[in-house]
């Protein structure tokens, strides 16, 4: 039957995220806006911005951090142009975006030594293979093929070459094992709700130092440079940005960092985004026509939840048949005032992606799963008709 109780929220998209539980434009400061960045007022919101997430990430005290353009990407392409090319590279790859990153190192920057250690979408690459005196490049937490990082135990502490950690999913959601991470990046546009296109970057002591004495062999777009006279620009890693933010995305920013403290720190929203992830696992466990996409409990996401159709009668149609029908199911909920965005991702296989970030309150996800079950059994109907 239908089901006639509506999520409060549909808003289900894996970025931009949800914003936080309770909140509204009319509750962000405006006597910033229209201010220079550069100014005295702003440059405090933004130093305030900074502190909060050094102190809900626990950071520690030697790890530097600083806002970048052009969200997760702009962070993780900033460190790859800046940072590679001292030694041989090797990249994992897992989802779409560790494959572009693959993409850029071996033809934007043309590095002659790279290895491609490379699984497909639901597996996770073989840490095995990973040499630690060359650098190490990968995501995280797969957004795109719901994969996850079990931990940091396969990162030597004696390695040589630095890490490059693309955590843009997992970044106050999961923790993060500070002292294997060289250089990490993300947008807060995920975990934390805010608006897109600002990122973080964050550099070890070790990737600090990488700064301050290689220079790469190519020239370096303006909006990643972190030196200047081949000196690293301390003031980038206070409130000097490279280019001109948005000050309304600071306040939004400002805005959910200020709810997570409130609430209990990362330690309440790990625990959010566990409890949703355990209602849809709980569900998929009793549910005879889906499964995850990633193959093993262990390597699975707890924020981009990634779903396959596994009945019999779906894994017999084409290729263009499963896009078809998945369009068809998530437009059916769309339509009916369910769930926003939770088609798979292109590149992936055909599938539904649900996010379950602590922004997203746990009767959303409880009251969306029914009218999952009933819009593919609809699809299933008319298309055995």
């Amino acid at each position: 039957m239908k089901p006639t109780v509506l999520p409060e929220n549909p808003r289900f998209s894996s970025g931009p995220c949800v914003k936080r539980p309770g909140w509204d434009l009319n509750g962000l400061e405006s006597e910033f806006l229209g201010r220079s960045h550069r100014s005295a007022p702003a440059k405090a919101r933004i130093r305030e911005v900074l502190r909060l997430m050094r102190a809900l990430l626990r950071l520690p005290e030697d790890y530097r951090l600083a806002i970048t353009p052009a969200s997760d990407t702009g962070a993780f392409e900033m460190a790859l142009w800046s940072l590679l090319g001292k030694c041989g590279v090797d990249v994992l790859v897992w989802d779409s975006f560790g494959a572009g990153w693959a993409t850029d190192v071996v033809e934007e920057l043309a590095l002659a030594d790279v290895n491609i250690i490379e699984a497909g979408y639901g597996r996770i690459a073989d840490f095995g293979q990973v040499k630690f005196d060359r650098d190490v490049i990968f995501t995280w937490n797969g957004t795109t093929s719901g994969v996850c990082v079990p931990d940091g135990v396969w990162i030597q502490e004696s390695r040589t070459g630095l890490t490059f950690c693309d955590a843009t999913s997992a970044a106050f959601a999961m923790a993060l094992p500070w002292q294997k991470l060289d250089v990490t990046t993300y947008s807060w546009q995920k975990a934390l709700g805010g608006e897109a296109q600002h990122g973080v970057i964050i550099l070890s002591p070790r990737a600090y130092s990488r700064l301050e004495t290689w220079e790469p062999k190519w020239p370096i777009p303006k909006i990643f440079r972190m030196t200047k006279n081949n000196e690293p620009v301390e003031g980038f890693f206070d409130v000097d940005t490279i280019n001109t933010p948005s000050m309304l995305c600071i306040e939004d920013i400002l805005d959910s960092l200020l709810w997570a403290e409130a609430i209990g720190g990362a330690e309440e929203l790990i625990r959010r985004n566990r409890e949703n992830f355990s209602i849809i696992e709980d569900w998929v466990a009793i549910t005879p026509w889906i499964e995850f996409l990633a193959t093993s409990p262990a390597i699975r996401s707890t924020t981009s939840v990634c779903l396959s159709i596994v009945d019999p009668w779906f894994l017999s149609l084409s290729s263009s048949e499963k896009q078809k029908f998945v369009s068809g199911m998530c437009n059916l909920l769309e339509k009916e005032g369910v769930a926003f965005d939770i088609k798979g991702y292109r590149d992936a296989p055909p599938g539904i992606r649900i996010w379950a970030g602590s922004t997203v309150e746990k009767e959303n996800i409880v009251a969306l799963l029914p009218w999952l079950e009933w819009a593919f059994k609809r699809g299933k109907d008319v298309a055995d008709q």
